[in-house]
């Protein structure tokens, strides 16, 4: 199978670097709506079966005009919300962001016991989206767009992937709309193909810089 995550587009909480979790979440700024409307021509090479979004509002938002061109009706699963900030919501300092993304990716390295203050904890998130991710391979379709956001692409990717480790995933954010392309299977395995159009083999290279202030969380 061929798996398409794409992160939402841009909403007012990411230009204040908010941590932004909480259901139903903000809409899309102008630039989101724009990045959202550009989507289905970045993705007119795809044969897309399948879409799913997440309960928040700004996947919703993102993911229509792809549904609009691709025809397809949007399935709205919370299992690919992002990761859920619990005590650390609406916070926009470095501290909570660096806990945020340090318990995040603690849980991709191994550590999925690890609790998020307040929230849940590695096992509880990856399940949620692996879950997803199985009834979409399990639904026959061949490729698969899921809109979601950013921590949880980027975690979920380093988890489950055989050539994306913590260490890149930490070190490449995701921008809005920013896509990953994975192939293969739950029971085979990922590879991802494509990081932000970025070709990967089974050494992703070297790290980019360190992310700017804040772009790494922007949720």
């Amino acid at each position: 199978m061929r798996l398409l995550l794409i992160r939402h587009g841009q909403t007012p909480s990411n230009l204040k670097h908010l941590l932004d979790t909480a259901e139903p979440g903000p809409g899309l700024t102008s630039l989101g709506l724009e990045q959202a409307a550009a989507l289905p021509d970045a993705l007119v090479s795809e044969k897309i079966d399948a879409l799913y979004v997440s309960t928040l509002v700004r996947t919703q938002l993102t993911a229509a005009p792809l549904a609009a061109a691709t025809g397809l009706e949007p399935q709205v699963r919370a299992g690919i919300r992002e990761l859920v900030a619990g005590d650390l919501e609406m916070r926009g300092d470095e501290e909570a962001a660096a806990l945020y993304l340090r318990t995040a990716f603690a849980w991709a390295a191994g550590d999925v016991e690890r609790r998020m203050p307040g929230g849940e904890n590695g096992t509880e998130a990856l399940g949620r989206f692996d879950a997803v991710v199985a009834e979409a391979a399990e639904s026959g379709a061949r490729t698969v767009a899921l809109v979601s956001h950013g921590a949880a692409i980027r975690t979920w990717v380093a988890a489950r992937s055989g050539n994306v480790d913590v260490d890149y995933a930490a070190r490449h954010a995701l921008a809005n709309t920013g896509i990953v392309i994975l192939s293969g299977s739950p029971d085979e395995g990922w590879q991802v193909l494509l990081w932000e159009g970025a070709s990967l083999g089974p050494h992703p290279g070297t790290p980019g810089p360190d992310d700017p202030a804040g772009s790494a969380v922007s949720v």
